[in-house]
């Protein structure tokens, strides 16, 4: 008894999945280039000029070059230097509370105790659905002693709390921010928590560990690479802040328009029409976060690989 021969299947010529590869791939570098590259490139650009006056300032301006002159003029002026120091006290409060928050909640969520789930999880993660200017400016509400019900709650136990002064800016950003985005941390470390093997939890459960040693010996240990991606996720955003501080630029006296390294690239480019400044600035920071990236994720790897 003799099979028939399974019919011919043509495969593409090279050139026709050369083709049909490139169909895919250049759409992406051509938005690519438009996207990433163009306006970098254009940055720099700008950063090489500046805009100088003439005629003792009624002939109009003219751009000038002035190579790295933008940069040497953004390293020394003390208002970026004072928003770093600003950001710097901001990460060093924000950056753990936010991390152990979103640890904390994820791990309460991920216990056997906890109740209607899924109820908490759209609680928590609510606030990250509320755009960061309108959520500064809810806080800004129950930050004014006049009209907050929560500085009335103060007033009656005798506590006396001014958010808007100077000592209490960065505490007041932090909790905005904590607010804002600790459902959104959460969440990525609860989708981590859901990965682990149920057969580990059940052996550990069997051995007798409680929850707390299931949590520090089992769940932390297997998250390590969420726990890096929060925290990278966190420190980078820290060094884009903005909307939060500059909507309480008008009711706080600890906020300025240059409170942080972004405010500073803002009031650069629209406040004092100093686009080369202001690129340089934009680039100085940019550099800054692809180091700080690059640190985060070399400790992490570190610490996953320990």
């Amino acid at each position: 008894m003799t099979v028939p021969a399974p019919p011919l299947v043509r495969r593409p010529a090279p050139l026709a999945r050369r083709r049909a590869a490139a169909a895919y791939i250049v759409p992406f570098f051509v938005l690519f280039t438009l996207v990433m590259v163009v306006p970098i490139g254009y940055a720099v650009w700008t950063s090489l000029f500046r805009e100088e006056s003439s005629g003792l300032g009624f002939g109009g301006t003219e751009t000038v070059f002035a190579g790295l002159g933008n940069y040497a003029d953004a390293l020394a002026d003390p208002a970026l230097r004072a928003a770093f120091l600003h950001i710097v006290g901001y990460v060093v409060l924000y950056v753990p509370l936010m991390t152990c928050a979103a640890l904390l909640l994820a791990l309460l969520l991920d216990s056997a105790a906890a109740r209607a789930k899924r109820l908490f999880q759209l609680a928590l993660f609510l606030p990250y659905t509320v755009p960061t200017v309108i959520a500064a400016i809810i806080w800004a509400y129950l930050y004014s002693p006049s009209l907050s019900p929560v500085m009335d709650w103060f007033d009656a136990l005798g506590v006396t709390v001014d958010f808007f002064s100077a000592p209490m800016a960065v505490p007041s950003v932090v909790n905005i921010v904590t607010w804002h985005y600790v459902g959104y941390n959460m969440v990525i470390l609860y989708a981590a928590l859901q990965a682990i093997p149920r057969e580990t939890l059940e052996a550990a459960t069997m051995d007798g560990a409680g929850a707390i040693r299931t949590a520090l010996s089992i769940k932390v240990p297997h998250i390590r690479s969420a726990l890096v991606l929060s925290l990278l996720f966190t420190c980078v955003g820290a060094i884009q802040l903005f909307n939060e501080p500059y909507m309480l630029t008008v009711q706080s006296e600890g906020v300025n328009r240059d409170w942080s390294p972004v405010m500073f690239v803002h009031k650069a480019a629209f406040v004092d029409h100093r686009p080369g400044l202001a690129a340089a600035a934009a680039l100085l920071i940019t550099l800054l976060a692809g180091a700080l990236s690059f640190a985060v994720t070399k400790l992490g790897n570190r610490w996953k690989a320990a």
